[in-house]
């Protein structure tokens, strides 16, 4: 019988599969440690597309990957920041596809106090950086406005101590817009609330707010964290409505207080920023009206002993009068003598000028203008008819040069139209002669009308005394010797003397009348 040789120190231990191996570690690691808590600072944050969250918690010996699912990140209350002292709590697992564990992470807090703070620096700054804490971006608020927005729980004291205040001093209209004011749902809802009054529409029926306040009570920095979120600072920095902070207490300060327009130590403070007191505007303004009244009184009693001192200061007005008085009493013992001379020179100028006006004087004028132009006329045609012919006689030379250089019938064509030509002159210059005979005929009608000789012929007369026109019976008896024209001649009256009255004796010559 041969004998077998025993086999291997460990041939006969049991094989196990990869899976094996890595379900008897999870099982050990899960049934060992179940839920546990770790305290550390995280390093790696890194979200997945799918939303899941992945993240390491790091010692200054060791790093634990950490994962939250798409479900858990929602409910976390603190998202992880590198650099951040964390609390973890959560479940020890194990990732086979990669031979790791990992902590899967359903609760996620700051390390204390301390670690909040470090936390809020660090948002601080990185905001500060942008210029969300600028001056110069605050907007002042306004001094009465007709709506405020309320961002606060509608259930705490806060919103009554606004609504008690703002009843005390102002009346106006308040819209509340109710939120979450800690916890996790707290940032996310105040941020809404600041957006949705921001998107109402101004005059619509939900009337858009002209103020917004955004109220807390006091309380730990825990419970004021979700004020120290940067999705609510920048939500009010973006804000297109003034608003007024009111977080906590005096002593407690968040991030929304150095992005908001104002800062309020409490809500009640918040209210007192948001109106004024009306008793006190009323105060104000009666007695700005009192002082109105009086500088108006004043005013007008100033002015008036003014005019009164400037009135005394006035001449009397019969000495301002009297020396223009007296200028006119001389003027009028002037102007009679005056007119007398004004009227001789305008006289003496119409005198002169009539004679060159006589109806003799104008008519052998138009006479010998006539026989001017009748002149001028004989001589105008046999001077055109001696042009005429001189042009034809041009105008044959060149046609009898034509022939030599143009085929004859474009001769034939020029002489035809040169003779059409010639015609349409001849005809154009008696039209030309016709028209000018017209116009002189019409000119020579129109002077006859115009003139006073036609009316002679219809019965009137024309009396002048002292070679002027006699137009009353008061210059007729100032006349030295009247003038009657007839259509057929000129006579002058003789008056026959009255019975028992004496010749009078002749007059000394005077001038002859220029018509």
């Amino acid at each position: 019988m041969d004998l077998i040789d025993d086999p291997q120190p460990g041939e006969n231990a049991h094989e196990y599969t990869v899976s094996e191996i890595s379900g008897a570690v999870k099982r050990v690691l899960e049934g060992e440690f179940g839920r546990v808590r770790v305290k550390g600072e995280v390093g790696r944050v890194f979200v997945a597309r799918s939303g899941h969250l992945y993240f390491d918690i790091k010692d200054d010996r060791a790093v634990l990957a950490s994962v939250a699912w798409k479900g858990q990140v929602a409910a976390l209350a603190t998202r992880p920041e590198e650099g951040m002292e964390v609390v973890a709590t959560g479940r020890l697992t194990t990732f086979g596809s990669q031979s790791k564990y990992q902590l899967n992470v359903d609760d996620l807090r700051p390390a204390g106090v301390g670690a909040l703070m470090a936390m809020l620096e660090k948002r601080k700054k990185a905001l500060e950086a942008e210029g969300l804490f600028d001056p110069a971006r605050k907007r002042p608020t306004p001094f009465l406005p007709e709506v405020i927005g309320v961002v606060t729980s509608p259930s705490g004291a806060v919103i009554r101590d606004i609504l008690h205040r703002l009843r005390d001093r102002f009346p106006r209209k308040v819209l509340v817009w109710p939120v979450a004011v800690q916890g996790r749902d707290c940032a996310p809802q105040v941020a809404r609330a600041i957006e949705g009054f921001n998107a109402l529409t101004p005059g619509g029926a939900l009337p858009r707010p002209d103020l917004l306040i955004v109220a807390r009570g006091g309380g730990s920095i825990e419970d004021l964290w979700g004020f120290n979120e940067e999705i609510v600072a920048r939500a009010a920095a973006a804000s297109g409505i003034p608003l007024i902070s009111a977080v906590g207490h005096e002593t407690d300060t968040t991030l929304i207080d150095y992005v908001s327009d104002r800062r309020a130590p409490t809500p009640t403070a918040a209210a007192e920023m948001a109106v004024p007191v009306r008793l006190e505007l009323q105060a104000m303004l009666d007695d700005q009206g009192a002082r109105l009244s009086r500088a108006l009184h004043r005013g007008v009693s100033d002015r008036r002993r003014r005019l009164d001192d400037l009135g005394r200061a006035l001449p009397r007005p019969d000495s301002l009068l009297s020396p223009a008085r007296q200028r006119l009493d001389l003027a009028e013992t002037r102007l009679d003598a005056a007119l007398a001379a004004r009227v001789s020179r305008a006289r003496a100028r119409l005198v002169e000028a009539a004679a060159d006006l006589r109806p003799g004087n104008l008519r052998r004028a138009i006479e010998n203008r006539r026989a001017r132009i009748d002149l001028l006329a004989g001589r105008l045609a046999p001077a055109l008819a001696r042009s005429v012919r001189q042009g034809q006689g041009r105008l044959d030379q060149v046609a009898a040069r034509l022939p030599s250089l143009a085929p004859p019938r474009d001769a034939a064509g020029l002489r035809r139209k040169l003779d059409d030509l010639g015609a349409r002159m001849a005809r154009g210059w008696t039209a030309r002669q016709r028209t000018d005979r017209d116009r002189l005929a019409a000119l020579e009608r129109l002077r006859q009308s115009l003139g006073y000789e036609a009316t002679l012929s219809r019965g009137y007369a024309v009396v002048r005394g002292g070679g002027a026109v006699v137009t009353t019976a008061k210059a007729a008896r100032a006349a030295p010797e009247l003038e009657i024209e007839f259509r057929d001649g000129r006579m002058k009256p003789v008056a026959k003397p009255a019975r028992g009255t004496k010749k009078p004796k002749d007059d000394p010559p005077q001038q002859g009348s220029l018509l």
